[in-house]
């Protein structure tokens, strides 16, 4: 079990102050994570099954350092990669993909966009007692499995509006991923962008790095979506 342990280091980094101690475990979950996003912009099912153990191993992470909350939202990821993975594997009568890469219809983009303003708007305002809220679940549903596992000290979000931004757009822009929408690479261009930024200001540049690379992996997947949602007839339904 030490494989699965953050203290088990692959590689000390020099980048920033002091450097990064870079774990096994977070350096396959990452591998993982950036095998996920370049398969799904090429419209690989097997995208899904590199989703599945960035978001496991990276769920085992935030447990060691008690961050519970993102362990919840590893869940919900873990959850919509299944889904997607299934969502994907339809197919029709001529044994083909039953879903199709396309734009969302304006109505539906409308009602996302209202949505993603409304929640974020919340999360900016109650971030700290949302995760406060989550985190107590989080550690109630261990307790529960007999984990001995204690109410973390929070502390009060550094950038509660980018923070709320990223955590919401992640969960749209995954429910949009699982159902061919191309704006979900859109979506992930800003989550990554920002996430590039945040990183950077906290001084945790190797995760910074990597979120650049995932930025331009998203910025290649919105190029070909959008190329295939015109071959597909642009705005199909559904």
């Amino acid at each position: 079990m030490d494989f699965f342990s953050v203290q088990n280091i692959l590689v000390h980094i020099p980048i920033g102050t002091g450097g990064y101690s870079l774990s096994w475990i977070e350096a396959i979950g990452t591998v993982a994570g950036l095998l996920c996003i370049w398969l799904a912009s090429l419209e690989k099912i097997i995208n899904y099954f590199f989703g599945l153990i960035n978001v496991t191993l990276f769920a085992v992470i935030f447990f060691q350092i008690q961050l519970y909350a993102s362990l919840l939202l590893q869940l919900f990821f873990f959850v919509a990669n299944i889904y997607g993975w299934y969502a994907w594997s339809r197919q029709n009568n001529n044994n083909e993909a039953l879903l199709k890469i396309r734009w969302l219809p304006l109505p539906k983009a409308i009602g996302w966009l209202a949505a993603c303003a409304i929640a974020i708007g919340f999360m900016t305002f109650y971030i700290d007692p949302v995760f406060s809220f989550l985190t107590r679940i989080a550690v109630s549903i261990m307790q529960t499995l007999g984990l001995n596992v204690t109410q973390p000290e929070l502390q009060p979000d550094a950038f509660p509006f980018w923070d709320s931004c990223m955590m919401v757009l992640s969960v749209v822009a995954m429910i949009l991923m699982t159902r061919k929408y191309v704006e979900n690479w859109l979506l992930w261009v800003i989550i990554n962008v920002i996430s590039v930024v945040i990183f950077a200001l906290q001084g945790v540049l190797a995760m910074s790095l990597e979120y650049l690379i995932l930025t331009f992996i998203a910025l290649n997947g919105s190029r070909m979506w959008i190329k295939a949602a015109r071959e597909h007839g642009s705005r199909a339904l559904g």
